[in-house]
């Protein structure tokens, strides 16, 4: 078994890397964007990372395998599986707008277990390992301890890439708009998750999710006490579609209204 504190060390070099190649790069000119989905945009600056995190990986982890979001999409088997999102919240990147991310993920022997999100613009570092604890800096995260929906502040992601989950969307967004305190959209996933780990989310629900978006965030919920789950239950998250993540209380009060939605 791979010491899980060694491993997070290595996602942190590699985040921190692409996230200062970020901070010095220029948004390119909305001529040079490449829609590679519906509404889905990568640049040149997205693929430079992926690059410059998959050799930094695999060299301080030789054998260990990755699935990066712009040149290796397909999911892998081996002792270390990295999931990575160079650059979550790439359409905010292109417009200025300060909330996007590097995610790395760590599957060891078959299992999520590692953890790091780096807060490029802030350039707070997030970090989690199973048994070990979500931190940032040398302060614990844990997830709010609000149970009360009419008190919740609640995240979300809009689903733009599929237009066939817009409106049972809506109507979901309706219910939850009704019963809490307010919604907030962001734009980067790994952040949002971050954020519910921190309490400062108390849940927060997407309908068309990756690996690479949420595999480290699912790691820092989960070790600062908060679940992660499909809205069938299931807690394996590692492949596309919605989730829930919130504290425990929240959690159940979210996913049973989502169903009923």
């Amino acid at each position: 078994m791979r010491n899980y504190n060694d491993l997070v060390k290595v996602a942190e070099r590699a985040a921190a890397r692409a996230a200062a190649y970020i901070r010095s790069a220029r948004p390119p000119r909305a001529e040079d964007w490449t829609e590679k989905g519906r509404h889905d945009f990568v640049t040149e600056v997205d693929r430079a990372c992926e690059a410059m995190i998959a050799e930094a990986l695999t060299r301080d982890v030789p054998g260990s395998q990755i699935v990066g979001e712009e040149l290796t999409p397909e999911l892998a088997t081996g002792d270390v599986v990295w999931i990575v999102d160079p650059l979550d919240g790439t359409t905010n990147f292109l417009h200025g707008y300060p909330q996007y991310a590097v995610s790395i993920g760590g599957v060891v022997s078959g299992t999520l277990g590692v953890g790091v999100v780096h807060d490029v613009v802030r350039d707070v570092v997030y970090r989690a390992s199973t048994g070990g604890g979500a931190w940032v800096g040398d302060q614990r995260l844990a997830v709010s301890t609000i149970a009360e929906p009419k008190r919740a502040l609640v995240g979300t992601g809009f689903p733009f890439k599929q237009e066939g989950l817009i409106e049972p969307y809506l109507r979901q967004f309706a219910a939850v708009m009704e019963r809490t305190s307010g919604i907030r959209r962001a734009g980067a996933a790994a952040l949002d998750l971050a954020d519910v780990a921190a309490g400062r989310l108390d849940v927060f629900w997407e309908l068309s999710l990756a690996p690479w978006d949420v595999a480290a965030g699912v790691v820092l919920v989960r070790e600062a006490g908060g679940r992660v789950t499909r809205l069938d239950g299931s807690e394996d998250v590692l492949g596309h579609g919605a989730i829930v993540a919130g504290n425990p209380a929240l959690h159940r009060w979210l996913i049973d209204l989502l169903r009923k939605t």
